[in-house]
């Protein structure tokens, strides 16, 4: 039997490509974004404070200390709430939204559900509303099922990384979608749940899948969080090489095996390549072809680097040149670099074998020679590479920047006409940074996804490179979208707006939820 995830590959095979602009004005505090806006809490705190202090909850519903419900990745947008729900139960998530739902239009209170702060244009805040610390949820430990299709019933507030990302939490990803370097072999994370425990817009707790509960179940997934609070999942797992039955021991309450057993295998290592190409053209056409090879390798992504200076010696903290010396001679200075980054993962005991398999599949590629770069490291620092990034801007004193964010999915037939539009375009490139382009994964059509990357570019380009950014005529659309009025959200919608509509006024009528999307208006749903 197969799973759902390799069903829906199968149906479809449209390969886009994300762009992905990360500003981080490091350089100058007269940016109009260095300086985040705050808003103030309302003069009416006070009221709130009396209709919902007497509530009884199994959390803490706090009213101070709430600075840091209106900050998350972006630091552009700091909507200070009234409170923050630090909820012990799903019952108390229900709690506070019927609450709220029984002060009717009266109240403009709204409720958005936070998980570990990396929403980047204030989607995940409530202005003089209530914010809800995901991480605080407590229920049943994660409990994992083997079987022929395995499985793990997880709360909506863990933390994971198989998005390449920061240590999102569950609900947070599945509310947007959740895509890695992995995801033309699994699909999206959206496209490997089973089932979902959801809090409505009304406050009622449902549990719904691909056969119960069908339209909220695929309303929530990718919903921008608009018509449930995601408060558990069950996802499609498959084991982890190497170490299944080191996991099985820990999570499953296996006995510990017996002192004479031998010895466990050795962890998982992962090899991790970097190659460069100058010609757009010859890079998407190699990545999909390995993308769409068996038994190639187990993660695959690209990037473009612009005007890097001394890309080589940059690298080498991570990455070894096959060839040094000749590597040592090649000017990146003044250029625009397409790199593609791969990961196969392999039993340290078949190093000969894997070395093998890795050098037939670099042969099969038309990269520049000599730019071949090499790095061995574990499984898990693989998976939570960017959370070392994280550490070392956060010594640097780099973290707390604004970091203004696009991100964009372009269709497979129009990439190269995306490139050249990019390629007329005067972008002014910051000496510590570059923009990227991943691209070539093969994923669900009518899904938003997004990928991360620690790139700059220089925090003022000049006013007309806007334009480029709103080719509809192209099929581009916002991943992490954010707009400033509901026609504009119509438009990014397009057809499908109607049944979004639908299922806003049918499981959050009076528009409680997620108000930093600025899709709705409190109270005023309507056909």
């Amino acid at each position: 039997m197969k799973t759902p995830p390799q069903n829906l590959l199968k149906q479809n095979r449209m390969i886009l490509i994300f762009l992905i602009v990360v500003l981080l004005s490091t350089c100058s505090t007269h940016h109009p974004l260095a300086k985040a806006t705050i808003f103030p809490r309302s003069s009416s705190s006070s009221n709130i404070q009396l209709s919902l202090k007497p509530l009884i909850l199994d959390g803490n519903l706090s009213f101070e200390n709430i600075h840091e419900a209106a900050k998350d990745f972006g630091n552009i947008y700091h909507f200070l709430p009234s409170a923050i729900l630090y909820p012990e139960t799903v019952s108390d998530i229900s709690t506070i939204i019927k609450n709220i739902n029984e002060m009717g239009t009266t109240s403009g209170l709204t409720v958005a559900a936070r998980g570990n702060g990396h929403s980047v244009q204030g989607q995940a805040q409530a202005y003089r509303g209530i914010v809800i610390d995901m991480k605080s949820l407590r229920g049943p430990e994660m409990q994992f099922y083997t079987g022929e299709l395995p499985y793990v019933d997880v709360s909506g507030g863990e933390l994971w990384s198989w998005t390449d990302f920061l240590r999102l939490t569950v609900g947070g990803t599945l509310s947007n979608a959740g895509i890695s370097g992995q995801a033309f072999r699994h699909g999206p994370q959206i496209n490997n749940v089973y089932q979902l425990e959801v809090v409505t817009g009304t406050g009622e707790v449902v549990t719904c899948s691909e056969k119960q509960k069908t339209d909220l179940f695929y309303g929530v997934l990718g919903g921008l969080g608009q018509f449930g609070i995601i408060t558990r999942a069950r996802i499609s797992l498959e084991p982890a090489p190497i170490m299944v039955k080191k996991l099985n021991n820990l999570f499953l309450g296996d006995k510990p095996p017996p002192k004479s057993s031998p010895p466990p295998p050795p962890p998982v290592t992962v090899k991790w390549i970097r190659v460069l190409y100058s010609d757009f053209s010859i890079f998407t056409k190699d990545q999909e072809h390995l993308i769409s090879s068996q038994n190639a390798f187990d993660y695959i992504e690209g990037f473009v680097i612009i005007n890097r200076t001394d890309l080589v010696n940059s690298w080498r903290s991570t990455f070894n040149p096959k060839d040094p010396v000749q590597a040592s001679q090649f000017i990146s200075d003044g250029k625009t670099l397409f790199c593609l980054e791969m990961a196969k993962y392999f039993n340290p005991q078949e190093i000969d074998f894997m070395n093998q398999k890795v050098d037939s599949l670099l042969s099969e590629l038309s990269y520049i020679e000599f730019t071949l770069f090499l790095s061995e490291v574990s499984y898990v620092e693989f998976l939570d590479r960017l959370h070392v990034s994280m550490l070392k801007l956060q010594e640097m004193g780099l973290w707390d920047h604004p970091h203004p964010w696009l991100s964009l999915i372009i269709p497979r037939s129009r990439i190269h006409e995306f490139a050249q539009e990019v390629e007329q375009q005067d972008f002014y490139d910051h000496p510590r940074g570059r923009c990227s382009i991943p691209s070539g994964v093969p994923i669900l059509c009518n899904a938003m996804f997004h990928r991360d990357r620690w790139l700059r570019i220089h925090p003022q380009p000049k006013q007309k490179n806007s334009g480029f950014l709103q080719m509809a005529n192209l099929g581009v659309k916002k991943y992490l979208p954010h707009y400033l009025t509901q026609e504009e959200w119509k438009i990014h919608f397009g057809y499908k707006w109607e049944v979004f509509l639908r299922r806003k006024s049918t499981y959050d009528p009076l528009a409680i939820l997620a108000p930093g999307q600025t899709i709705f208006k409190k109270g005023k749903v309507s056909q």
